[in-house]
């Protein structure tokens, strides 16, 4: 295809939709999160009904991601599991030039099987994303809206987009390898802790055991002493186990309190997604540290699937004392898409709802979620006194 270039006319629109994007793909997001903006970024600067991004797995014919932006939940869930590099999508992940037609239907490489519920389309663009010389993934771009074609213009712009798609995506993915690096250096951190305080003690409460074991038929008596010791070392063990946990709770919970740790870390998360995090926290809220170590979780659980899940635009997080003056209630509501907590799928995604149900559970309190598709969600917890 032959050299394209701008319409000086479109480059500030352009460049402000790249900034816009740019500002939304920030350290911390998830890689999921990153190629759900950028799909929509390309849609907007090309006014394409329907728009993805595909990102292709090392090794075989699968995508590791591929991401929609135009289709309904309902659409992309009749659509099925995701779709394989054949066809055109893997021919804009062999060849780092860009390509575009009036109908894809036409081209020797389109393969006209689709699923009965995808939409047909017609016109195409599609951009390869190029890191060090590799092609990492691709935009697909389908059905120019107002029934044109998609111009030279069009293109430049997406292509621009995927020199700093790679950018963004090699971020997102540098900072997913490192929190994998920590969490496995975290394991190894807890399990050198908890040989260190306990392994002793628990060698030894092994041979007391086994002594009033040998002493119970011939000498009751030595063998009360030794149940004494087993006694003695099961309480140290508990209290060597209780002091580990308790050295788990994060620095500024230790330092700051529950309040200030809040609003600090959900603050933090909310701008990182570009979504604003109103925080309501009551004075005189008062807890034990174990229980505001869950409640910290649990809030930070439920804050994580509003600003990746739902789609939510702004997000209420309160902790007060409840009606009755003796126990403590958090709120987390969001104004997103919703969905059903009793549906199977939605509990499979990792949401982290069995995680919070035990965390409330190990409180003696309750957690309830209520939520529906279209209209939010809540997530409550009550705490007794």
């Amino acid at each position: 295809m032959a050299a394209v270039g701008y319409d000086p006319e479109a480059t500030g629109a352009v460049l402000a939709a790249l900034s816009a994007a740019m500002r939304s793909v920030t350290l911390g997001s998830s890689l999921e999160r990153v190629l759900q903006q950028l799909a929509g970024c390309a849609r907007a600067l090309v006014g394409a009904r329907y728009a993805a991004i595909g990102v292709p797995e090392a090794e075989g014919d699968e995508f590791a991601q591929f991401v929609t932006v135009g289709m309904s939940d309902e659409l992309v869930a009749q659509l099925g599991p995701l779709p394989r590099t054949h066809g055109m999508l893997d021919a804009m992940l062999s060849d780092p030039s860009p390509y575009r037609t009036d109908d894809i239907t036409q081209d020797p490489r389109f393969r006209g099987w689709w699923p009965s519920a995808h939409p047909r389309m017609r016109t195409f663009l599609g951009v390869p994303i190029v890191s060090a010389g590799d092609v990492i993934g691709a935009f697909y771009l389908t059905d120019k809206q107002g029934g044109g074609s998609f111009t030279a213009s069009d293109e430049a712009a997406v292509v621009l987009l995927a020199s700093h798609a790679a950018i963004a995506i090699d971020q997102a993915r540098l900072f997913e390898d490192s929190r994998e690096l920590a969490l496995v250096q975290e394991r190894g951190r807890l399990a050198r802790e908890l040989h260190d305080a306990m392994s002793q003690s628990l060698f030894s409460l092994q041979l007391a055991a086994e002594a009033a074991t040998r002493l119970l038929p011939g000498d009751p008596e030595a063998a009360s002493d030794a149940l004494a010791t087993v006694r003695a070392l099961a309480a140290q063990v508990s209290t060597e186990l209780r002091t580990t946990v308790e050295g788990l709770r994060p620095a500024d919970l230790e330092r700051d309190g529950l309040a200030a740790t809040l609003v600090n870390q959900l603050t933090v998360a909310g701008r990182a997604h570009d979504v604003p995090v109103d925080l309501e926290i009551g004075e005189d809220v008062e807890l034990d540290p174990d229980a505001e170590h869950q409640v910290l979780r649990i809030a930070q659980e439920a804050v994580t699937n509003a600003l990746r899940h739902a789609r939510a635009s702004r997000v209420v997080v309160s902790l007060d004392p409840d009606g009755s003056g003796s126990g403590v209630v958090l709120r987390v509501s969001d104004d997103g898409r919703g969905f059903d907590p009793e549906a199977r799928a939605m509990r499979a995604r990792r949401l982290g709802l069995t995680s919070m149900h035990e965390r409330a559970a190990s409180l003696g309190g309750t957690l309830r979620v209520d939520s529906a598709p279209g209209r939010g969600t809540t997530v409550e917890l009550r705490l007794p006194a």
